[in-house]
């Protein structure tokens, strides 16, 4: 993630949960994400790396579902927002740990610590990697998914969820002035299943998840977000190899 991402979701993050779309989004990809998961006997062991948690709208849902959550972001203002809401007296999570790395090797020391027990494990490797509206913003795609592939253990999952490229008009997702940063206008379901395939995962599927209504600028630039576009979201899946 790019430094003018950072400052962005930095600058935003106090005000990001008071935005009912993003609260729809996050609730639609935790609801596709869950369909797609073994049962709760199954999941209930898991432990999960949130790529890019934000203030933690995916993280604190999954929380109740699995054994623990590690949420990883970039910007120190998203991890100060969700870390907030885990010291809360209201909050009754506690299998969560929030970090800020820019994460780019499977051992990097700030994800090794059990959120559960508060050990160390060297090296910690992860049952489900999750990630919502991160991939159109990441600049280098092979890389993160390949750090994504050695963060999972052998027949761990990557469940990856993000607005889909359908065309001209799904660059009408940001506004103009938010354009900096933006990598990409969605993903595009063929390119996205080879560069899983690429990086190892096997029962590769890229499908729709699900579709947002959401208000898009007028005119581009305009800064009047009057007209809504429906737009369609795609889940990334794809399964680690067991060890032979």
């Amino acid at each position: 993630m790019t430094s003018a991402n950072v400052d962005r979701f930095n600058s935003e993050a106090a005000a990001w949960d008071s935005n009912p779309t993003v609260l729809q989004a996050s609730h639609l990809a935790h609801q596709a994400i869950l369909a797609r998961l073994p049962g709760s006997e199954m999941t209930c062991t898991y432990d999960v790396l949130d790529l890019g948690c934000g203030t933690g709208l995916l993280s604190l849902p999954m929380a109740s579902n699995v054994r623990s959550v590690t949420a990883v972001d970039a910007a120190e203002g998203m991890v100060a927002a969700l870390n907030m809401k885990l010291s809360d007296p209201s909050c009754k999570v506690s299998n969560v740990r929030a970090v800020t790395v820019l994460l780019e090797h499977p051992d990097d020391p700030a994800i090794q610590t059990d959120p559960v027990t508060g050990t160390s494990e060297k090296p910690r490797r992860f049952d489900l990697v999750v990630s919502h509206l991160v991939l159109h913003h990441i600049p280098d795609l092979q890389a993160v998914l390949r750090t994504m592939f050695g963060c999972l253990k052998p027949g761990g999952r990557a469940m990856l969820t993000d607005f889909e490229d359908f065309g001209p008009e799904a660059r009408k997702f940001h506004p103009e002035h938010k354009m900096e940063g933006v990598e990409r206008h969605g993903i595009k379901r063929t390119e996205m299943e080879q560069l899983l395939k690429d990086v190892g995962f096997e029962d590769v599927k890229v499908e729709r998840a699900f579709e947002l209504d959401k208000a898009v600028e007028t005119q581009p630039g305009s800064g009047e977000l009057e007209d809504t576009l429906r737009f369609p979201f795609v889940i990334c899946y794809g399964l680690k190899p067991e060890a032979k």
